[in-house]
């Protein structure tokens, strides 16, 4: 794979991950900047703010996440958070 589309990969978040975390959750970045290799931390997320993403998540999703299914924490990444929401959608 080459360096460019490895950078495309990273940017290309699920727009309604990027939408909860701009709306729903008010981080005050503009969509443009979230990759996949943003972490929840860069963004001031803290543990509180990971379970109201998640919590977001499930109803706007329509999935339910089983405890420990999701292992979310400060320093992971958006990428990770939308590989986990999908593969339980």
């Amino acid at each position: 794979m080459t360096q460019a589309a490895e950078t495309d990969m990273e940017r290309a978040l699920p727009e309604r991950l990027v939408a909860l975390l701009t709306g729903h959750l008010d981080v005050e970045v503009a969509p443009e900047q979230l990759t996949a290799a943003t972490t929840f931390e860069s963004l001031g997320m803290d543990s509180l703010s990971l379970m109201e993403l998640v919590v977001a998540a499930e109803q706007e999703f329509g999935i339910v996440l089983a405890e420990g299914e999701l292992d979310l924490f400060p320093a992971s990444t958006l990428g990770e958070a939308a590989r986990a929401f999908e593969h339980a959608a």
